[in-house]
């Protein structure tokens, strides 16, 4: 540090300004050649872990913080609540504030299901009835995106909280492609105006979760248990693994 100071003092700022700029040209020379050498480490062509998305491993990175943001608004999981599949995030995070559960299931057969309908046309689920939905990662799994989050609109009660989670950077899961069909990944812009066509804007939340770590883990089959909680904690924009949304029906219908 001192003979860099030194050389500072005594040349010109021409040559200052050449020396700086050899010394750049030499850091980006060691960065190529660094991630050159590093890039042998990534270049696979099946993840690590191929089977599952983490869950033979520990926790999957992805139900990580989906169950983030739904301690975040756990006050929001009260009074007559619908799930999904089954009721356990009802339980988990409403508790004794949930006074009714049902849940829902697009194909008969889930002994959990009290409702058998399809939240794209959702003719079977009454309007105006729940004080919560909690709707995590399912939009990806319904082609008409549209009419589900206008369904979603329905069925809650004025003032009513719907709190939906939607995949991000994800592989494809190929049971869902053969069952039902995998259609979309979405970004925190893409879910909000689509919220924002049916929603008040005031009314919409958005948030995104995940970074190139969480985003490599994740798609390689890693569980939260391989990673550091600043590994995950962290978040760039530009590399969103998760995103949620908290979604409020007006008190009156016709705001």
């Amino acid at each position: 540090m001192i003979g860099k100071n030194l050389l500072r003092a005594v040349l010109p700022p021409p040559a200052r300004s050449r020396l700086r700029s050899w010394q750049l040209r030499g850091e980006r020379f060691l960065r190529r050649f660094k991630s050159a050498a590093n890039l042998s480490s990534l270049r696979r062509i099946v993840p690590l872990n191929p089977n599952d998305f983490g869950e033979s491993r520990g926790q999957c990175i992805d139900r990580y913080y989906i169950e983030e943001f739904l301690a975040a608004h756990a006050d929001d999981v009260r009074g007559h609540v619908l799930d999904f599949a089954d009721d356990a995030y009802a339980r988990r995070f409403g508790g004794s504030k949930v006074t009714r559960t049902d849940v829902l299931h697009v194909r008969e057969g889930n002994p959990h299901a009290t409702i058998v309908a399809d939240l794209a046309r959702g003719e079977q689920i009454p309007s105006d009835t729940f004080d919560c939905v909690l709707c995590t990662q399912v939009l990806l799994l319904i082609y008409d995106v549209r009419a589900a989050i206008r369904t979603l609109h329905r069925i809650l009660k004025p003032g009513g909280v719907a709190l939906v989670t939607a995949p991000g950077i994800q592989k494809l899961d190929r049971v869902d492609m053969e069952r039902e069909g995998e259609y979309w990944r979405f970004t925190d812009l893409s879910l909000r105006r689509l919220f924002e066509e049916v929603f008040p804007s005031e009314r919409v939340e958005v948030r995104a979760y995940g970074n190139v770590v969480a985003a490599v883990a994740f798609l390689h089959g890693f569980a939260v248990e391989d990673l550091r909680r600043r590994d995950l904690e962290y978040y760039d924009p530009e590399f969103q693994v998760s995103i949620a949304i908290r979604a409020v029906k007006p008190e009156q219908t016709g705001m």
